[in-house]
């Protein structure tokens, strides 16, 4: 059992970080209850294995409310009730319209952690404005940072905001609030942007700013792909590596695997010889296909790692003897992280389909059958 077995967290459906905060929740045995709208139309065979394909929201029951119905808010107010938690990450003021603002829901259940997951925030200028992972990224100076010199910035996925600054900050919040309503009795609310925690994430970079260790200048540091030791080169068969001896020893063993000599290299600590260093490397690297540089490299200390595509990387010895990935369903997913000694976390179960549970969840959650009516029964699809 995961290390969050026995907490119980309802989620209100939503799209980005809210459900990859609790997909971290639920992989470390969280109970979680996720509360959608019911569908339009007919489920059809397509949609249905749309669902069941969605790794990010394994490990859930799924209910369909019509939250504009009074007796299916009641219904989720009762459930909330028997909860530890709820996620939800509409607009602020959407869940107080509704009736399941955190006053309302903390005053039925005082030792609730109620966690507001947005990309502005609950407050400020832009707190009502529309926006998406780039936007949430660029006031803090994290987009702006990937890139070429002379070249647009590049987004950096959806990984530095929805899925870093903010499902992480909402999962880390929440058990950090958990912790101290088990302590205390007193429940809280959470404010976890997306624009908070990515600037969080820069912390490293604007401490090195303040200690001129970096230049606010796009590639022009030695931890953002220009220094010559710390970079991606591209092999003769298309395939790319990344190298980064850093530290002077590593730096040293990577020279004398290339059989080159430190004073024909230069100075590598000079920026201005960077280019010429970066160039020498480019055309040896380039010389030769990718696994005949994982042969020569790949388990030495100099720092490096072929870059594999999202089909080589399930099938690397690495992560194949580590089960990094895991098959369920034909289905290939990230297996649960981190991991504990004890407390193993386990693949939770399979992503559910809208409304899956209708027919058991409010038994199951200790809620009166006369609630029932409320829930349309879609166990049939």
């Amino acid at each position: 059992m995961g290390p969050l077995h026995g907490v119980k967290i309802v989620e209100f459906a939503g799209i980005g970080p809210g459900p990859y905060g609790c997909m971290m929740l639920a992989d470390m045995g969280a109970e979680i209850l996720r509360i959608d709208r019911e569908p339009t139309g007919a489920p059809d065979i397509e949609g249905i294995d749309e669902q069941r394909k969605n790794s990010v929201a394994r490990g859930r029951k799924s209910i369909t409310l019509d939250l504009k119905d009074p007796a299916a808010v009641e219904t989720a107010l009762k459930l909330i009730e028997k909860a530890d938690a709820v996620v939800e990450g509409f607009r602020p003021g959407v869940m107080e319209r509704l009736g399941l603002g955190p006053d309302v829901c903390l005053a039925r259940n005082p030792a609730l952690v109620y966690a507001r997951m947005t990309g502005w925030g609950q407050t400020g200028p832009l707190a009502q404005a529309a926006g998406h992972d780039m936007n949430y990224i660029s006031l803090s100076g994290a987009l702006w940072s990937f890139g070429e010199e002379g070249r647009d910035p590049v987004p950096p996925l959806n990984l530095l905001g929805d899925y870093g600054g903010g499902g992480m900050f909402l999962a880390f919040g929440i058990v950090c609030a958990l912790m101290r309503a088990q302590k205390t009795g007193e429940g809280d609310v959470i404010d976890a942007a997306i624009s908070d925690g990515t600037a969080a994430l820069m912390a490293p970079v604007y401490m090195w700013l303040a200690n001129n260790r970096w230049q606010n200048r796009r590639a022009s540091n030695r931890l953002d792909g220009t220094a010559p030791y710390y970079g991606v080169y591209k092999c003769s068969d298309g395939k790319w590596v990344s190298i980064a001896p850093i530290e002077e020893k590593f730096w040293q063993l990577f020279l004398h695997l290339l059989k080159l000599d430190e004073a024909d290299i230069g100075d590598r600590h000079d920026t201005r010889g960077w280019p010429d260093i970066r160039h020498r490397f480019e055309s040896i690297i380039g010389a030769h296909p990718r696994d005949h540089w994982c042969q020569l490299f790949e388990g030495t200390d100099i720092c490096f790692a072929p870059i594999l595509d999202l089909e080589e990387a399930p099938a690397h010895a690495h992560n194949a003897a580590r089960e990094t990935f895991v098959e369920r369903d034909g289905i290939v997913q990230p297996a649960p992280a981190p991991r504990f000694q004890n407390a193993k976390a386990t693949l939770p179960s399979r992503p559910p389909l809208i409304g899956e549970h209708n027919g058991s969840v409010l038994q199951d959650w200790g809620v009166a059958d006369e609630e029932a009516p409320v829930l349309k029964n879609r166990n049939a699809i």
